[in-house]
């Protein structure tokens, strides 16, 4: 997540945002790794979908929230889209999903124990 925070100090806000999609794919990935007694995660990029394979109980708003943050790997990755995404990413467009990733991030870490 520091990788993330300098980006956002240094007004890379597109390229926070795919930081932060990373570390929510990763830590998602671990979690999904811990629920399926060390099975190898799915090689998908797609948030919900990991989300949904683990079990990982999620509200409506949680499943919007990766819906929306999945974006954030396609807008940066490829062409097409990085010029658009790169107007869209504001201070407070940025400062508004990154808070809500670092808070999902450390939501998730609660949910994996190492008594298990």
């Amino acid at each position: 997540m520091g990788a993330a925070e300098q980006l956002f100090l240094s007004a890379r806000y597109d390229w926070c945002l795919f930081i932060g999609h990373l570390v929510l794919e990763k830590t998602l990935k671990a979690y999904f790794v811990y629920k399926n007694d060390n099975k190898i995660p799915p090689k998908t990029h797609n948030l919900l979908k990991l989300a949904e394979m683990s079990g990982l109980p999620l509200t409506q708003d949680q499943k919007l929230f990766l819906d929306e943050v999945n974006d954030f790997n396609l807008e940066v990755r490829y062409p097409q889209y990085r010029s658009e995404f790169y107007k869209l990413c504001t201070r407070e467009f940025a400062e508004g999903y990154f808070t809500k990733i670092k808070e999902f991030a450390t939501w998730l870490t609660s949910h994996i124990t190492f008594d298990k």
